[in-house]
């Protein structure tokens, strides 16, 4: 599926068609590592042991609401080889969970790694974009330096609109159940 660009293929945006990705709304989202190396930690009885670079990983999603005021979190697990987040992205004047909203969408954005060159981005401040770009940034940075230099993220992410209440309770039973069901669905 992918399409010829100034003679290179590249995967086209599953990017919902008309959708700001830096207004306010509820977006689950997941993160792999690259070849879904497990780098951080293991399920042991059903529950996530993180190891130092997991951790990393944890600290730096759970500081996003300190360096960002527009953003609030919601669950999230960090997995052996995955993160799995819900990020509310907010305006104190707009509700940010609308039930009569119907678009919804599953996407994949490209984000920059630290091994990657330099490149001109068309992602709006304090969008979904930006925000998933510079937490594996700055992960990537941490890990490197202290753990391992051969970490790496997947290029992109994936993302989910969140539309309701009972699609937010329906995700977070998700996210919560992710370590349970590790041995399952491992590669999911």
């Amino acid at each position: 599926m992918s399409q010829l660009f100034r003679n290179k293929y590249r995967i086209p945006s599953a990017r919902l068609v008309g959708w700001d990705y830096s207004r306010p709304g509820a977006y689950f989202v997941t993160i792999c590592t690259r070849n879904r190396v497990c780098w951080f930690g293991g399920v042991k009885n059903g529950k996530m042991v993180l190891s130092d670079i997991g951790k990393i990983v944890h600290d730096e999603w759970a500081k996003t609401p300190k360096i960002r005021p527009n953003v609030k979190l919601d669950e999230f697990v960090v997995m052996p080889n995955h993160f799995h987040g819900i990020l509310i992205i907010k305006n104190d004047d707009v509700r940010t969970i609308r039930p009569n909203v119907v678009e919804t969408t599953r996407r994949v954005v490209s984000t920059k790694t630290a091994t990657e060159p330099e490149r001109k981005t068309t992602l709006k401040p304090n969008s979904l974009g930006s925000i998933i770009g510079q937490f594996k940034s700055v992960c990537t940075k941490r890990i490197r330096a202290v753990n391992d230099p051969e970490f790496q993220w997947q290029s992109r992410f994936h993302d989910h609109i969140i539309r309701n209440e009972p699609e937010l309770f329906r995700i977070r039973q998700y996210i919560r159940n992710n370590p349970a069901k590790w041995e399952r669905d491992r590669n999911r």
